[in-house]
């Protein structure tokens, strides 16, 4: 077939099958539309298949296995044994378990979907190949939800280069053994989360980031808090450095001390990652990229007439819940009902250990805004449920404006993901700190600590 030859046709056309595209799906499909949905690999996207999901099964595991020593303080000893074999075949059922979940709501929806890699044709109009077959799709409206890619760090390409297996954050949630040791390159929250469960796991880690702290783009709070910890692991964490490339044995680095060799089986890649957009052929829908391949769109995620863009290739954190929210609105806009997207904050949360979540403006950011802004924090060494878990490492700290609204808050702790949700609801409700010490908090838990560190901005804190 050539592009001319008679298209099917769709209502609305949705382009990747990640969290972002098979929400806007199944929420298009609500709206009565006739949906096709186009994914090139498996449904789920890489966060369901070789991101978020593995990755936090990998972290699960590295907590289990490290509990022989985490443990003993508290007067009970474990032995653990591992099967990295069987440890991978339990990430896969997990995968597994849930693409299958989300493959039956987009059944039961009515959402058809194509295998295949879609670019556009023109404007309204798409042609789609897969496995050596094409087939064209006009649509009335097109959602693009493609997602990105990790970032190819030149010298250190996926493979094998001497006595170093090379790979990006896909390959090692891939891994079926445990490598005697590793460097991961990159300090952002995929680098420390997969640093931190490798280490737990038995490798020897080093973590090379090229700015100032862990974590950066995070308050530094929060990174110093995972640096103590990584080191208490053994992890050997090299700030201001860069790697310079690969030997048959290991990889070289630049730092403040000048060149070093690292003697390592395994070099991590986690460096960030780059948006699809260059697979499109968008020129030929009229439309362009910023220099970062970011698609720019409207309150509603118009980016053209017809298209919309949600998730990592538009502007803002790459984060699945972010996109799901935007596929929300997108569904909404296309269906003519009134849409923005227009949150008052998107809570980002790091799986290290501890747990380190952000929300709203970090205190330095507030204080730009509002000089009279405050805040207070609270350590987790104060909290009772804290010391019974025998992990009081950390704190929460909350912000609040002038007139005492929350406007920000970050946590670094045990499970501090679960925590987090409520201050975000509390800066969308505009909620004071008032209002947060007033609210009862069960005892002993985590989340006494958030009514604490309200009481110290309302009253005095107990």
């Amino acid at each position: 077939m050539v592009v001319g030859e008679v298209a099917d046709r769709a209502e609305a056309v949705v382009v990747g099958g990640g969290p972002g595209g098979y929400e806007a799906a199944l929420q298009l499909a609500k709206h009565g539309k006739r949906v096709v949905l186009i994914e090139r690999e498996a449904i789920g996207g890489v966060c369901l298949n070789v991101g978020c999901i593995p990755s936090k099964a990998l972290i699960h595991q590295a907590d289990i296995a490290h509990s022989s020593v985490s443990e003993s303080a508290t007067g009970v000893v474990v032995s653990v044994d591992l099967d990295p074999p069987q440890m991978l075949q339990h990430r896969e059922r997990v995968v597994a378990g849930l693409t299958e979940g989300v493959r039956r709501l987009l059944s039961d929806a009515g959402v058809e979907r194509w295998a295949g890699s879609a670019r556009f044709a023109r404007a309204d109009r798409l042609v789609v190949e897969h496995s050596g077959n094409v087939r064209h799709l006009e649509f009335e409206n097109c959602v693009l939800a493609v997602g990105g890619r990790p970032i190819v760090l030149p010298g250190f390409e996926p493979g094998r280069s001497g006595e170093v297996e090379v790979l990006d954050s896909t390959g090692a949630l891939a891994l079926d053994r445990i490598p005697e040791s590793m460097v991961v390159i990159g300090g952002g929250y995929i680098g420390v989360e997969l640093g931190t469960a490798f280490a737990k796991l038995g490798s020897g880690v080093t973590i090379v980031e090229m700015a100032g702290s862990l974590l950066p783009g995070m308050d530094p709070a929060l990174g110093r808090v995972v640096a103590r910890r990584l080191a208490g692991l053994g992890v050997r964490v090299e700030l201001n450095s860069r790697a310079l490339g690969l030997t048959n044995e290991g990889v070289t680095l630049a730092g403040g001390d000048g060149e070093v060799a690292l003697s390592v089986d395994c070099a991590i890649v986690a460096v960030g990652r780059k948006p699809n957009t260059d697979q499109l052929n968008l020129a030929a829908a009229g439309l362009e990229t910023a220099a970062a391949g970011l698609i720019a769109v409207g309150p509603d995620r118009k980016a053209a007439p017809r298209i919309y863009a949600v998730g990592d290739i538009t502007d803002g954190p790459a984060l699945a819940h972010k996109a799901t929210a935007e596929a929300q609105v997108v569904a909404d806009a296309i269906a003519g009902l009134p849409a923005a997207f227009d949150p008052a904050c998107i809570p980002e949360v790091v799986f290290s250990d501890p747990e380190v979540a952000s929300v709203g403006l970090s205190p330095a950011a507030a204080k730009e805004i509002d000089p009279g802004s405050r805040s207070a924090r609270i350590p987790f060494s104060a909290n009772g449920r804290a010391q019974t878990l025998a992990n009081a490492s950390g704190f929460a700290q909350l912000v609040v404006d002038g007139a005492g609204t929350v406007v920000g808050a970050q946590l670094a702790g045990p499970t501090v993901s679960e925590l987090v949700g409520e201050l975000g609801f509390a800066i969308e409700m505009a909620a004071t700190a008032t209002d947060l010490a007033s609210t009862i908090h069960p005892h002993p838990t985590l989340s006494e600590a958030l009514m604490e560190a309200a009481k110290a901005l309302s009253g005095p804190p107990t």
